[in-house]
């Protein structure tokens, strides 16, 4: 059983006195049957919370800096006929009581809390999104993170890794920037995939007739369900571990990478699709770590005529970039960079995207 979370803000040019005003606005709580316990604010304006049927709380706040308030939760199954004509007529009521004194009016829709279903994300710097999300199409829990594939009306299936959303069937722009954003050929050519377990870069990347394609992902659970609930992103390339042109090794890719390093092995292309450059800008937290390390093996592994690609993260987070950025110059070996920035329709967000190469 969800509650839905109603708010009324009116933003004034002036305080008002709460004796003018919130008599009228306990009459019409009162008509819904709503009793009201008024709390003392030492002298910053005025409070109440008011308890009605089928289990109704609202809070009403007269603040004496000049804004009024209103709060009312409910449950998803209450009348919505009710909860709309009490909405209504306290916005009718407050705007002719602060009539010419108001600055701004906003009524959002109903934060919906505790559904079946969330529908609500953080953008990289902490923005919220809510999405259309309406169906859990998978969800599992690996030895490394929980897994989930949700429908969205507008975006199609959507992979969500540990809370954060990761690709989604429409989001070819995220697939064909970190692939290079069609600049590059990979006919021909020996690939790297770190991660990917999606599958969306294998398929784009099997399409060119690579030589071979070898991609390191940790874990198939995330996999087992882009399968069956994702393929207009991944096509059958996870159906089996090999193709014609393509190997998918389930294992730790950092011994792998050190093992490619001692034997001389070289890549043509890299992607790494592990994880977003940190939002942490603490250079020792234990994700840099991790970053700099795959970032260092991975150049190892790089023909001297290749290229690195990876995600960064959203345009927002500049101090986390920048601090990435300064890892670049203290690698085993000198590298050039440069930048692409992306709108990832299901991220809502414009993305960073790096290109790397060896000097």
């Amino acid at each position: 059983m969800a509650v839905l979370h109603h708010s009324l803000d009116f933003i004034l040019f002036s305080p008002v006195d709460s004796a003018s005003t919130v008599p009228s606005l306990l009459s019409i709580f009162h008509e819904q049957e709503m009793t009201e316990t008024v709390h003392d604010t030492k002298g910053h304006g005025y409070l109440a919370t008011l308890v009605g049927k089928h289990g109704r709380l609202a809070l009403l706040r007269v603040h004496s800096h000049g804004m009024v308030t209103i709060d009312l939760q409910c449950y998803q199954e209450d009348s919505v006929a009710e909860v709309d004509n009490l909405l209504n007529a306290l916005e009718k009521k407050l705007k002719a009581l602060l009539s010419g004194n108001i600055k701004r009016f906003k009524r959002l829709p109903a934060l919906i809390r505790g559904a079946e279903v969330d529908r609500y994300w953080p953008t990289s710097d902490d923005r919220l999104i809510e999405y259309d999300i309406d169906q859990v199409l998978y969800e599992e829990d690996s030895a490394y993170q929980n897994i989930q594939i949700l429908h969205s009306k507008q975006y199609g299936n959507i992979l969500v890794l540990n809370g954060d959303i990761n690709l989604a069937d429409s989001d070819t722009a995220y697939t064909h920037a970190i692939m290079g954003s069609g600049k590059e050929s990979y006919t021909g050519k020996e690939v790297l995939i770190l991660g990917g377990g999606d599958g969306g870069i294998l398929a784009e990347v099997v399409k060119q007739k690579p030589k071979m394609i070898t991609m390191l992902e940790i874990s198939l659970m995330d996999s087992d369900g882009c399968k069956t609930h994702m393929r207009k992103t991944c096509g059958d390339v996870l159906d089996n571990l090999t193709g014609d042109c393509y190997q998918i090794l389930v294992e730790d890719c950092v011994p792998v990478l050190k093992k490619y390093v001692q034997e001389g092995r070289m890549f043509d292309y890299v992607i790494n699709d592990l994880t977003a450059v940190p939002i942490s800008t603490e250079p020792e937290d234990s994700m840099w770590e991790f970053l700099r390390l795959i970032l260092d093996l991975s150049i190892k592994v790089l023909h001297p005529s290749g290229k690195y690609f990876t995600q960064g993260n959203g345009v927002n987070m500049t101090d986390a970039l920048t601090l990435y950025e300064e890892q670049l110059e203290k690698l085993s070996c000198p590298v050039g960079f440069s930048k692409e920035v992306v709108c990832v329709p299901s991220y809502l967000e414009l993305w960073v995207f790096y290109t790397i190469w060896k000097k």
